[in-house]
C-alpha cells in the first residue's frame, strides 16, 4: 500500500499549498483574500462617488428649476426691489452732494432716459405700437402713466426730510390701501379683518411719522435737524405716492399681457416727462446743474436703476396677483436698510423700527390672507390675458 503525503495529495488534485485550509506540517492556514485596495475596485468606487456626486448635483438643478418656474413673477419683483432701494439711495445721495434738486427736475432727467430706450427697444425689435400702446389699453395706459407719475413724485419728495428706511417703509401700506379701494371702487368684500390689519397699519405710520402733538419735539434726526412740520409734510407726500402705487398695481394686472412691458414704461415716462415739464415752467423751478463727477454719476444710477426696477417690477406683476407681488416686494426694507447703514452709517430710530414692524406685520398678514381668499378653485378658468408670456411679449386677442 502507497502512503501519500498531504503535499502529493495537494499535488494531485491541482491544488496549491496556499490555498487549502491545512498545511503541509497539518496545521491550519488563512484563506486568500482579495485585494480591497486593488486598482479595479478603487476606479469602481470613485466611479459610484462620481455618479451620486451627479445625481445629487442634477437633483439640485431640477429643484432650482423648479422653483424659478413656479416663482419667476416673485424674483422679478424682489429684484425690483432692489433696484428701487439703490435708486433711492442714489437720490438721497444727491441731495447731500450740493444743492438739493428739485424733485421734478429728477423725475425729468430719469424718465428722459427711460422714454428713450423703451421706444428704441420697441422700434428695432419691431414691437408694434411704440408709441400710444395696443388699442384697447391706451386709457389704462394712460391711467398707469399718471398713476406711476404720482407715485414717483411722492417717493422722492419725501427724502427730503425723511431716512430711506422710513421712506420705503410707508410704501408698504400700498397692499392695505388696495383692499380698501378694491372695497370701494369695485365692490370687492372687506372683512373685519382687514379693517383690523388697515387701523395697526396707521398705528405704525404714526410711530414713524411722529407727529408733534403726539410725540413731543425731536431729539435728532439722522440727516440732521428736521422741523416736525417738514417731517409730517415728508410723510404725506409718502402717503401720497402711496396712492399711485396702489392704481399702479391695479392696472398693471387689469392690463396684463395685452400690453408690452416697455409700452407701460414708455406711457409712464412720456406722461412724467410732460407733467413735471409743465410744472416746472408754472411754478418757475429753476434747474440745479453741477459738473462734479460723482453729482453726475448718482444722477446716471438713477436713471439706470430706475429704469431696471420699472422693467422688473411689471415683468413681476404681469405674472402673479396684486397681493403676491406686493409680498416680495418687502424685501425692499431690508436692502434700504442695508444701503443706509452702508453708505449713511445710520442707524432707524426705536419708534421707527416699531414702526416698520407694525406696518410689515400688517402688510404681510393682508396679502397672505387676500392671496388665500382668491386662490381659484380646482377647475376654475382663468383669464389668459392676465398671464404674461413667458417671453414678455404681449396677446393682442382679448
Amino acid at each position: 500500500m502507497v502512503s501519500v503525503t498531504p503535499v502529493e495529495s495537494m499535488e494531485t488534485s491541482g491544488a496549491s499549498p496556499s490555498s487549502n485550509h491545512i498545511s503541509s506540517l497539518g496545521r491550519p492556514t488563512s484563506v486568500t483574500k482579495p485585494n480591497e485596495t486593488s486598482p479595479l475596485l478603487q476606479q469602481q468606487s470613485a466611479q459610484g462617488a462620481e455618479q451620486g456626486l451627479s445625481g445629487r448635483w442634477h437633483f439640485a438643478q431640477l429643484s432650482v428649476s423648479a422653483f424659478i418656474d413656479s416663482n419667476t413673477g416673485l424674483l422679478f419683483v424682489a429684484a425690483s426691489s432692489f433696484c428701487f432701494s439703490a435708486m433711492i439711495v442714489s437720490v438721497k445721495w444727491l441731495n447731500t452732494l450740493d444743492k438739493p434738486v428739485p424733485t421734478l427736475e429728477l423725475i425729468w432727467v430719469r424718465m428722459v432716459m427711460t422714454y428713450i430706450f423703451s421706444v428704441l427697444y420697441m422700434y428695432f425689435r419691431k414691437i408694434p405700437h411704440p408709441f400710444l400702446g395696443p388699442k384697447g389699453v391706451r386709457v389704462l395706459l394712460v391711467l398707469r402713466g399718471f398713476a406711476g407719475f404720482v407715485s414717483i413724485f411722492g417717493l422722492y419728495f419725501s427724502l427730503l426730510y425723511l431716512s430711506l428706511s422710513d421712506a420705503t417703509v410707508l410704501t408698504f401700506v400700498a397692499p392695505i390701501l388696495t383692499v380698501f379701494a378694491g372695497a370701494i371702487f369695485l365692490k370687492e368684500t372687506l372683512s373685519l379683518k382687514d379693517t383690523c390689519a388697515g387701523l395697526c397699519s396707521f398705528f405704525g405710520v404714526l410711530l414713524i411719522a411722529r407727529p408733534h402733538f403726539l410725540f413731543g419735539s425731536p431729539k435728532g434726526e439722522p440727516f440732521g435737524a428736521v422741523t416736525p412740520w417738514e417731517r409730517m409734510l415728508s410723510v404725506c407726500a409718502a402717503l401720497v405716492g402711496v396712492l399711485g402705487i396702489t392704481g399702479s398695481y391695479i392696472i398693471l394686472r387689469a392690463i396684463g399681457n395685452r400690453a408690452h412691458t416697455l409700452h407701460s414704461l414708455s406711457s409712464l415716462s412720456s406722461q412724467c416727462v410732460l407733467i413735471s415739464t409743465i410744472a416746472m415752467m408754472v411754478l418757475k423751478i429753476s434747474p440745479v446743474i453741477s459738473t462734479r463727477a460723482l453729482w453726475l454719476v448718482m444722477l446716471l444710477l438713477i436713471s439706470i436703476f430706475g429704469l431696471t426696477g420699472q422693467i422688473f417690477l411689471t415683468m413681476g406683476l404681469q405674472r402673479e396677483t396684486a397681493s403676491r407681488g406686493s409680498l416680495a416686494s418687502y424685501i425692499s426694507i431690508v436692502f434700504a436698510a442695508m444701503f443706509e447703514f452702508v453708505v449713511f452709517h445710520t442707524t432707524p430710530s426705536a419708534l421707527s423700527i416699531a414702526g416698520t414692524a407694525v406696518i410689515m406685520s400688517s402688510a404681510i398678514y393682508t396679502s397672505l390672507v387676500k392671496n388665500t381668499a382668491i386662490k381659484p378653485a380646482t377647475g376654475a378658468t382663468v383669464d389668459r390675458r392676465a398671464v404674461a408670456a413667458p417671453d414678455g411679449r404681449y396677446n393682442p386677442e382679448p
